[in-house]
């Protein structure tokens, strides 16, 4: 007689996973954990993504979008694969999978705000079930995992559910990995399942559950050793960008100074082909990562005695480049004889950088934010909002302006060098062009001041 075999729980997710009947919710359909949904989506697992905002949860169940880059009809896709978005998590009791991807800003003290993560992790504690797999993608300090997450969800549950570590055994387990997103908002140069994908499980069994499922929408999984480690990973990624971006940022201060154009250098230097890689500057850094990892980094090594002073420069040079233009622009206008205060300047570009509609930590905030300060007249174009209001850094309840009659401006400053954007156009009609991002390359013009 045939024994009944058992299967482990490793073997049962894999399974689960394998024949797509795995349930998996992903919680914050924003910018990471939408595009995230529609890839699982594609995979025909029948996805559910959690959000508290009841505007986006509507919006994606009557299969519309409200991110430019991704189409109604990839919304109505998903949907014939089960994809639905709900505000109530006691639904999360279903999943095999929870996958956590909600904001980690900084707060006004450049100090890491725990809040969603927090908030998070007390939502699903009283939902969690035996075994269910729970990984964080949110970009954070080495520890939060460990630190933060893991006490709420042991704490908060009513079930005495563990988190599943080394060792332990038992059927009151559940389990827990960190695997940072790498979304490129505007990339269009590396499909989304080509981007390897790092986990750091608590224990060898969550790697393992947290690879099969990422295994299937991902071309390759990067495993490490721990939860921190794979924290660390995603900050040093960021960091690395934000101090090669802070020093040719401090290099074309110098540059202009000297007389040399800075993006020719750097043109020519990228024809090395080992050993260099280019970046390039702009008006100050923009998006969720870049302008906030440095300081979740910086502020944790306190907690070491240590003080990041390479990270903590590069930092402060960045968030100087919208100053920097400020200075430039008022220079220019002062060559023409005209003050700062009482001139009329179009911003062009309210996005952290071209193609997108993301205002995450964008540097035109800042800049239009000091432009009435010193008392101009600030209009904005932006094809991707029509209009501005109130966020975390700033209030400034604007509408897009049309780009015409260029010539009633004394200042178009470029801020985010759209595609949309003509500039050859806006060079002519324009009384006087500040350039930041060297969106006129090849445009020969007195008009023309880059910065």
């Amino acid at each position: 007689m045939s024994k009944t075999v058992t299967p482990s729980p490793a073997g049962a997710f894999a399974g689960r996973i394998q024949d797509r009947t795995a349930k998996i919710g992903i919680i914050g359909q924003g910018y990471v954990g939408l595009p995230l949904a529609l890839l699982y989506s594609e995979q025909k697992f029948a996805i559910t993504g959690f959000d508290i905002d009841r505007k986006k949860v509507d919006t994606l169940n009557q299969g519309g979008s409200y991110i430019v880059r991704i189409l109604p009809d990839e919304i109505k896709s998903a949907q014939k694969s089960g994809f639905r978005a709900t505000s109530d998590f006691s639904e999360l009791t279903k999943m095999d999978a929870i996958i956590i991807c909600v904001p980690t800003p900084l707060n006004e003290y450049h100090e890491p705000d725990m809040s969603y993560i927090i908030g998070t992790s007390e939502a699903i504690a009283p939902h969690l079930q035996p075994g269910q797999l729970v990984v964080l993608e949110s970009t954070t300090y080495p520890g939060t995992t460990e630190e933060v997450m893991i006490p709420i969800l042991e704490k908060g549950n009513t079930k005495g559910l563990k988190a599943a570590r080394e060792g332990d055994t038992g059927s009151n387990l559940f389990y827990v990995a960190f695997s940072p997103e790498r979304e490129d908002p505007g990339n269009t140069q590396v499909a989304r399942h080509d981007i390897p994908k790092v986990i750091g499980g608590l224990d060898h069994r969550a790697g393992e559950f947290a690879g099969a499922m990422y295994n299937t929408i991902f071309r390759r999984v990067v495993p490490v050793s721990t939860p921190a480690a794979a924290e660390m990973t995603k900050l040093l990624e960021n960091i690395y960008r934000c101090v090669n971006i802070a020093l040719v940022n401090e290099l074309k201060l110098l540059s202009q100074r000297m007389g040399i154009d800075i993006w020719e250098v750097i043109n020519a230097a990228s024809t090395k082909p080992f050993g260099f890689q280019p970046f390039y500057p702009g008006p100050g850094l923009g998006g969720h990562c870049i302008p906030v990892d440095p300081f979740y980094l910086s502020w944790k090594a306190k907690e070491f005695d240590f003080h990041t002073r390479f990270i903590e420069l590069a930092g402060e040079i960045n968030n100087a480049m919208p100053y920097h233009v400020i200075t430039a622009t008022s220079k220019a206008l002062n060559e023409q004889r005209k003050p700062m205060k009482g001139s009329k300047i179009l911003v062009l570009g309210l996005a952290y950088k071209k193609d997108i509609d993301d205002l995450r930590e964008s540097p035109s905030l800042t800049i239009i934010e000091l432009l009435q300060k010193e008392g101009c007249e600030v209009c904005y174009n932006d094809p991707y909002f029509a209009t501005v209001g109130r966020g975390r850094k700033y209030n400034l309840n604007m509408k897009n302006t049309p780009l015409d009659d260029l010539g009633q401006y004394d200042a178009v400053l470029i801020v985010t060098d759209h595609s949309d954007y003509d500039f050859k156009k806006i060079v002519n009609e324009a009384q006087l062009v500040v350039d930041t991002r060297n969106g006129t390359k090849g445009i020969d013009s007195p008009k023309i001041v880059r910065c």
